[in-house]
């Protein structure tokens, strides 16, 4: 069996400062961030929430949770990913109002393509 030399640090002053009420790890003690303080999408508490506000739905967005570049493809390339998570997403509705009303360019919104939403605002307009 080979030995090996154990580094400096582990020495019995290290053992010392661990066991003593001054060794600090260097993580701070507020190292803990509640994941509904930060706004994980689908994580939220009613009382938190502004209900007014016009972005609220985004908080339960499935493509909050997904890779943002299904939902923003090449010109050409395929929407299908984007469109089966919005197929299943519970503010879908909320979306496609949103990229209706605020006349979104590019990407998959509520469901539909760029070209899609002209077509939906074409026959309603």
């Amino acid at each position: 069996m080979q030995s090996h030399a154990e580094p400096a640090w582990w020495g019995k002053q290290g053992e010392d400062e661990m066991a003593g009420s001054q060794y600090r790890s260097g993580v701070p003690d507020n190292w803990f961030v509640d994941p509904v303080r930060l706004g994980v999408p689908g994580v939220r508490q009613a009382e938190e929430v502004d209900e007014d506000s016009a972005l609220s739905w985004q908080t339960d967005a499935l493509c909050a949770q997904t890779d943002p570049e299904a939902f923003f493809p090449e010109k050409g390339g395929s929407t299908r990913d984007a469109k089966r998570i919005c197929g299943s997403c519970d503010v879908r509705g909320e979306c496609l109002d949103y990229a209706l009303q605020n006349d979104e360019r590019f990407g998959i919104w509520g469901g539909l393509s760029e070209r899609e939403r002209r077509k939906l605002k074409k026959r309603a307009g």
